[in-house]
């Protein structure tokens, strides 16, 4: 007997729910590439609005007009050194560096260089020697490549040479005008975080920088071109860098290396005075482009990393002043017992204008450092003239940024930046300059500052002049997508489209509508001749709103649906789902969240009543999720390396695979062949060769000893066999994920260094648990027949035609897999190890520095729990008799498309298809 109405929102879902068919409107295929499609603009969106090149061309150099105090310029730049590893005394109160640390106290100034995120060394070095902070996707283009065409001191310079890593100094090279940018660089395979002592490469730089001078006395073309003006010096001290990543800050190799470092200073200096007779027209730099965390890595903005020293001495610098009493918010001054030298702390793009300064040349022209005057030994009048000469060529900028942006908004919508109008530009430099000619120094210096200041803001409002209008085009964009993705799913998993189908006319109103409104933005967009990319931007709304707009009937027939629920129930519902949303949003800042629904997830069986049903099943379930719950609460991986804990998870997964086999081999589903077996045993040779691996070649790192050659095969051989492995398991529900497990944790252990290593292992164990109380909870809401396990095959679930009716149930499922995702992503707080980079986790691999093969390990390290998450998915779905191809895809096409889509794909790959090796075919006598 049929009900006439629906009593709740649960009954609700039971009476609409159908079979799976495709969307009348478009195809399946169609269906999913318009979303992959939709999706990539919105994801290639976030780096045109947001990370776009600050930079712009076509500004005149500026220059100080009076003679600079210095010829040439000495730019020693100490990768990865921190402010506090420099200053801080050691315990028997002698300093870290005694030559840096007499220079301070006697012959120069000192102060923190204050880096931004990212920090990392091209980002760095951009900074120091341009002057301006290039957007954060610029680090992602290379180190040696240039993804943007910038000035630099050195391009404005007679003449610079250059000594050190061949990762940082080609791409200042390569963007010069001329040839007057000399690098000399070591091989790459020096940079090695497994040598003896990367202390060498510093040793390298001092060595050849002598001989170089040493050989120019017998270059008589060279020995002029040194003795000219506007010189720059160019020493990149790579190991103390290098020595961090590999032993850690507090290390006795990275505070031997500041030492070494001390005494090759002090070596050049000396050699430098020597060479061209104390001339006091050198002046000099040592400095540092990020610093380093305690665990040695670097990328983001804790202030071990942000803090970096900055020493200046020579012609032209300031000599030590001594005051009574400082303010400043730290208390480094106390500790570093520097109470009585007065600290001038500068942004790191300050450099670049201090060094122009120094030698007269012009400031580099995308330059948005402030001239620091408190570093200049020189005339009132000359620190007027340079800080006028800051302030205009920062305007330039500014005027340059302002007339594009003008030039591509209507007259009518232009809406300037009102503090830098173009009267008010000319009020400012008549003022400045009426006040150097009256010999108000002080009143002009602070006039630039504040015009300067001002430049800035307005670079900034007409960089970002376009963000809220693109923003809300693509908000506008997501949020019709999202609409028309629910509809869809309403449409064709509920008898609303019965009601819709009474009606076939379909109005042409509304298209010609939509059509109107696109031709309207495009000839607004054609005017402004705005860039191609606001056109898909803006144009996007359009049809995404006219395909909802279509599907009107299905929200007029879903409202008078739900007037018909009970408001206790629906709010229940609302609420339930806010809070999970909610849950999910800050699980991205706060790692502990994640414990917090776990939590709750363990005592999901008893809410719902079902551990009745299935109290050991439910036990294991309860302890799996409290287990997991603990790894968001361990410190962020890499800060705390613990191989004992890699060998245990190893030992661990080793003894798992001996239970698992004897238990395969007593149930329904054993091993059919040998060549099963065959593949098991070798996985699990893989497994204790992984671990042997990890355990030896932290030991030959520790011992100075290099990564071993065969410990390098191991590892790339395990990687490349692991994804090949599984699809020659057999394809039985238990057999192939195992498989899929033990192949995958034997790369993820020779990735590992701590307590990350046991968490695919729990992972996993909570993954296969999962399936099993999905079978519970089918039993439970009486919507099915259990599905056999033990015998259930991947290979033949592909071919179902019949399956289940959606169920309220079914958004509770796929919220734990959002869920579980999460976990997979920050459970260890994995983003931190790509973040700021720690090379420690590919030593296994490789010990030489390659930024890219690095990086592309760490990714597939955060990816591993993502394949084992996504393959438990599949299974979930296909032993609950849904399709993988129908509720899966609408919720990856409304949420995590692009990377979620092909992590679907690859489950689907992994868990159903079988490579069959070709095998000898017996012959039977009869």
């Amino acid at each position: 007997m049929e009900t006439s109405h629906c009593p709740g929102l649960l009954s609700l879902l039971q009476c609409w729910a159908l079979p799976w068919w495709p969307p009348v409107t478009m195809g399946v295929p169609v269906f999913i590439l318009a979303g992959l499609l939709v999706h990539f603009v919105f994801l290639a969106s976030i780096f045109d609005i947001y990370f776009s090149s600050p930079l712009v061309h076509g500004m005149t150099p500026q220059q100080t007009p009076l003679p600079p105090p210095a010829k040439r310029l000495v730019l020693f730049v100490a990768d990865g050194l921190r402010a506090d590893s420099l200053f801080e005394l050691n315990s028997n109160n002698t300093p870290q560096a005694p030559y840096l640390r007499a220079i301070l106290e006697n012959n120069g100034s000192w102060g923190i260089s204050h880096t931004r995120v990212p920090t990392e060394s091209r980002p760095g070095h951009v900074a120091l020697i341009a002057g301006f902070y290039e957007d954060v996707s610029a680090v992602a283009k290379g180190w040696k490549e240039n993804p943007v065409e910038f000035d630099s001191v050195f391009n404005e310079s007679k003449h610079t040479w250059s000594w050190g890593s061949p990762d940082i100094l080609p791409m200042f090279a390569k963007g010069a005008t001329g040839d007057h940018v000399y690098t000399f660089c070591y091989t790459a395979e020096s940079e090695d975080f497994g040598a003896q002592d990367a202390a060498e490469l510093d040793t390298w730089v001092f060595d050849h920088v002598k001989s170089f001078f040493n050989s120019s006395r017998s270059n008589q073309t060279l020995f002029s071109a040194l003795n000219e003006e506007k010189v720059v010096l160019f020493l990149h001290l790579l190991g103390i860098d290098t020595n961090g990543h590999a032993h850690r800050p507090y290390s006795k190799e990275y505070k031997e290396n500041i030492r070494k470092v001390d005494e090759g200073v002090e070596e050049i200096v000396s050699m430098l005075e020597s060479f061209y007779g104390n001339d006091g027209k050198t002046a000099y730099i040592l400095t540092s482009d990020h610093g380093m965390t305690d665990w040695g890595s670097h990328g983001a903005g804790h202030p071990s990393e942000t803090l970096t020293p900055l020493i200046a001495w020579g012609a032209g610098v300031n000599y030590p002043q001594e005051v009574t009493s400082q303010l400043f918010e730290d208390n480094f001054l106390k500790e570093w017992k520097l109470e009585n030298l007065k600290r001038m702390d500068v942004n790191q793009a300050d450099i670049a204008p201090l060094m122009a300064s120094l030698i007269g040349v012009p400031f580099p022209l995308n330059s948005v450092g402030t001239l620091p005057l408190e570093y200049l030994n020189n005339s009132d009048h000359f620190k007027a003239e340079s800080m006028f000469t800051n302030a205009v060529q920062v305007l330039e900028q500014f005027k340059v940024k302002m007339s594009q942006k003008k030039r591509t908004t209507l007259s009518f919508l232009f809406t300037p930046f009102k503090p830098l109008s173009d009267s008010e530009q000319i009020n400012f430099l008549k003022k400045a300059r009426l006040y150097i000619q009256q010999q108000k120094y002080s009143e002009a210096v602070s006039l630039c500052k504040t015009l300067i200041n001002l430049a800035l803001k307005g670079l900034s409002y007409y960089h970002t002049y376009d963000r809220l209008f693109l923003g809300l085009s693509i908000a506008v964009s997501f949020v019709g997508w999202t609409t028309y993705v629910i509809l869809v799913i309403i449409k064709t998993h509920t008898n609303l489209i019965k009601a819709a189908q009474i009606n076939n006319k379909e109005s042409t109103g509304p298209l010609y509508s939509f059509m109107f409104a696109g031709m309207i933005i495009a000839f607004f967009l054609l005017i402004q001749a705005s860039p191609w990319t606001y056109y898909v931007y803006c144009l996007l709304p359009v049809p995404i709103w006219y395909a909802v707009v279509r599907e009107l009937h299905v929200i007029q027939d879903l409202a008078a649906n739900l007037w018909s629920l009970p408001v206790g129930h629906s709010v229940g519902f609302l609420l339930i789902c806010i809070l999970g949303i909610e849950l999910l949003v800050f699980s991205f800042f706060y790692r502990s969240t994640l414990t917090v629904g776990l939590l709750v997830f363990a005592g999901w069986p008893v809410i719902t009543q079902m551990w009745v049903q299935a109290k050991r099943t439910t036990l294991i379930w309860t302890l799996l999720c409290v287990f997991l719950a603990v790894f968001p609460l361990m410190p962020v991986v890499g800060r705390e390396p613990n191989i004992p804990l890699v060998i245990v998870a190893g030992l661990t997964t080793l003894l798992i695979s001996c239970f698992s086999l004897a238990s395969f081999s007593r149930s329904e589903n054993k091993y059919r062949g040998k060549e099963d077996l065959k593949v098991y045993f070798y996985q699990m040779f893989s497994i204790a060769l992984s671990t042997y691996v990890v355990s030896s070649t932290h030991n030959s790192l520790k011992n100075k000893q290099g990564l071993p050659v065969f410990n390098q095969i191991v590892s790339w051989m395990t990687l490349a066999s692991s994804s090949a492995l599984p699809l020659l398991s057999p394809t039985l529900l238990f057999q192939r994920l195992f498989s899929i497990l033990l192949s995958l944790m034997a790369t993820y252990l020779l990735l590992s260094t701590g307590y990350e290593a046991l968490f695919p292992l729990v992972l996993s164990g909570l993954m296969l648990v999962w399936i099993q109380m999905e079978q519970e909870a089918l039993q439970h809401y009486g919507l099915s027949l259990r599905s056999k396990l033990a015998v259930f095959n991947f290979a033949y679930a592909t071919d179902i035609t019949q399956f289940r009716q959606l169920h309220l149930d079914d958004i509770r499922r796929s919220f734990f897999f959002v869920f579980f995702i999460v976990t997979a992503f920050f459970g260890t707080g994995n983003i931190a190890s790509v973040n700021s980079f720690d090379p420690a986790s590919v030593y296994c691999f490789l010990t030489v520095f390659s930024p890219f093969m690095m990086g592309g390990l760490l990714l597939l390290k955060v990816v591993i729990p993502f394949v084992l998450v996504s393959c438990a998915f599949e299974a979930v779905q296909v032993t609950t008799q849904l399709s993988s191809k129908s509720i899966s895809h609408y919720v990856l096409v409304m949420s995590l498309t692009i990377f979620m889509m092909l992590m679907n794909g690859l489950a689907q790959l992994l868990t159903t298809k079988r490579l069959e090796l070709s095998r000898r075919t017996k012959h039977h006598s009869m």
